[in-house]
C-alpha cells in the first residue's frame, strides 16, 4: 500500500490542466489543476452557498472487475471503510458527523466514488477524512468476511425486489454476459471468489495518480484546494490508468419472459445507444424526458392515465463510455402484459414516426432546462457534474452553454434518435413475473421462459 503524508512537504509540483475550457478566465468558476503524478484537481465555485461538496473518483468500476471476482471494486469500496492506518471504523463515522457533515461512497461501472458534505470552513477535514479512506485502508482478512456478508444481504434485497432485479437481469442479457451488464454487486459465488489479497492488488494497481479525480464544489477556493490535494495526493504514486472496457458485442434482440413469485409483471424495453459522450446524448435526453419524465410524458399520460394499465411507468437511460441503454420500465398485473406492451409500443411508433411537434419540443426543452437549473443550486449536484465530466476528460460545460445546446435539438434530430432507438427490431423486452401469468412468446435471439428464483 501506498503510505500518506508524513508532515513534510512533498515534493510533486502542480501541473495546468491541460483543457482551456477547464481553466477558463481569472476569477472563472470553475477550474483544473494537474498534479505531476497525474491526480486531476477540479473545482466549481458557487457563490452565496456556506457549504461545500467534495469527493475522490476513483477509474475502476464494476465493469472493469475480472468475470470470476465481479463485485470487487463494490466489496473494496464497502472494506475501506472499516478502519484506515490512522482511523478505527468508528473514528471515520464519527469523523465528518460530529461536524455536522455527511460522508458516502458508491460502485458505478465504470468508476468508484467517495465523497463528503460539509460546512467550507471543514473542508480541510472531509478531504483529511477522504483521503485517509482512498489511500490507506487496511484491508484485514476479518473485515473482508464481515463486507462479504453485508453484501449477500445487498444482493438479496435486490432478489426480493423485482422492479430492481428486472433491470438487473434485462442488462445481462442485453449485452450478452459484458462488463455492461453484469450486476455491480456480483453474485454469491464471485464475491465468495474475493480475498483479501484481490483486494490488496487491485487497490494498489487502481487508486493510482493517473486514476484519481479529486473535486469539490460550493464554498470552495481553487488555490487553496489544490494546495490541500498536493498536500495529501502529491507523493501517490502515479501509477497507470485502468484500461477501457471492451466494446460490447452486438446486443441481444427479441423478448423473453422469466417466471419469478412477484404480485406484478415487471416489463423493461431496452435499446443499445451511443456513449455519454457523442452529441445525440442532447436529443436523447429530451426524447426520453417527453416518452417517460414526467406526469406530462406519453407513457404516463397513455398507459397509466388513459388504459389504467400500470402505477409505475417511466423512460430511462444508462450512458457508458463505449456504449449505452435506453428504454422503458412498467409494472402491470398478470393478464395484462400483452396489452401493456402493445400500448408502449404505439407510444413508440408514434414518435419514430412524428417525433415532437412543435408545442411539444419546446415544452420538453423548458422541462429539461428546469430540472437541470433547479438540481444544479445544489453542491453535490455540481460536484456529481463536475466529476462525471473530469472522468472522461471532457471538456468542462457551463451551465449557459448546456443550456444553448439544449436550445439547438431541432425536430429533426428528436426524429432521427426516435427512429433509431424506438425500433422494435432493435429491442430487448424482459418480462419477471409470475409464472403463467401473461407469458410473452419468444423472439428474436434470447431465450424465454425460463424460470428464476
Amino acid at each position: 500500500m501506498t503510505r500518506g503524508p508524513r508532515g513534510r512537504a512533498n515534493s510533486g509540483s502542480l501541473v495546468a490542466g491541460t483543457a482551456p475550457t477547464w481553466d477558463g478566465a481569472a476569477g472563472a468558476a470553475y477550474r483544473c489543476t494537474r498534479l505531476d503524478n497525474g491526480v486531476e484537481v477540479v473545482t466549481e465555485a458557487m457563490a452565496g452557498v456556506r457549504s461545500v461538496a467534495t469527493g475522490i473518483w476513483v477509474r475502476q468500476g464494476a465493469a472493469h472487475d475480472p468475470a470470476g471476482l465481479a463485485g470487487a471494486s463494490h466489496l473494496l469500496e464497502h472494506v475501506v471503510f472499516r478502519g484506515t492506518e490512522r482511523r478505527s471504523r468508528q473514528e471515520i463515522a464519527l469523523a465528518l458527523e460530529s461536524l455536522g457533515g455527511s460522508l458516502n461512497a458508491y460502485t458505478a461501472r465504470e468508476h468508484t466514488g467517495f465523497e463528503a458534505r460539509v460546512l467550507g470552513d471543514h473542508l480541510p477535514d472531509a478531504l483529511d477524512v477522504l483521503a485517509d479512506l482512498v489511500r490507506h485502508p487496511l484491508i484485514r482478512e476479518e473485515d473482508v468476511a464481515h463486507e462479504k456478508e453485508v453484501i449477500r444481504e445487498e444482493i438479496a434485497a435486490v432478489e426480493d425486489a423485482p422492479d430492481d432485479l428486472v433491470f438487473e437481469m434485462h442488462g445481462d442479457r442485453l449485452w450478452g454476459g459484458h462488463p455492461y451488464g453484469r450486476p455491480i454487486l456480483g453474485s454469491r459465488e464471485t464475491v465468495a471468489a474475493v480475498s483479501h489479497t484481490d483486494l490488496f492488488e487491485l487497490h494498489g494497481r487502481t487508486y493510482t495518480g493517473a486514476n484519481l479525480v479529486v473535486a469539490a464544489a460550493g464554498a470552495v477556493e481553487h488555490g487553496r484546494f489544490a494546495e490541500l490535494a498536493e498536500r495529501w495526493f502529491g507523493d501517490l504514486d502515479p501509477g497507470e490508468e485502468v484500461a477501457a472496457v471492451d466494446p460490447p458485442p452486438t446486443p441481444a434482440r427479441g423478448t423473453a419472459t422469466v417466471s419469478h413469485g412477484s404480485a406484478q409483471l415487471h416489463i423493461v424495453l431496452g435499446h443499445p445507444t451511443r456513449g455519454q459522450s457523442h452529441p445525440d446524448r442532447y436529443p436523447l435526453l429530451l426524447l426520453s424526458a417527453a416518452l417517460g419524465g414526467g406526469m406530462s410524458s406519453r407513457l404516463f399520460q397513455r398507459i397509466r392515465e388513459e388504459l389504467g394499465l400500470a402505477y409505475a411507468v417511466y423512460s430511462y437511460q444508462s450512458l457508458y463510455r463505449r456504449a449505452g441503454v435506453c428504454g422503458s420500465y412498467l409494472g402491470t398485473r398478470p393478464g395484462r402484459g400483452s396489452a401493456a406492451l402493445e400500448a408502449v409500443q404505439e407510444v413508440y411508433g408514434a414518435l419514430a414516426r412524428d417525433g415532437l411537434g412543435r408545442g411539444e419540443l419546446h415544452r420538453t426543452k423548458e422541462q429539461i432546462k428546469g430540472e437541470i437549473m433547479l438540481s444544479l443550486e445544489s453542491p453535490a449536484a455540481r460536484l456529481h457534474r463536475l466529476a462525471g465530466l473530469a472522468l472522461v476528460r471532457e471538456d468542462f460545460i457551463p451551465v449557459d452553454e448546456l443550456v444553448c445546446r439544449i436550445d439547438r435539438v431541432s425536430g429533426s434530430d428528436i426524429r432521427c434518435v426516435a427512429r433509431e432507438v424506438m425500433d422494435p427490431n432493435h429491442q430487448y423486452v424482459l418480462c419477471l413475473g409470475p409464472e403463467g401469468g401473461d407469458p410473452v412468446q419468444e423472439e428474436g435471439n434470447q431465450k424465454g421462459g425460463e424460470t428464476c428464483l
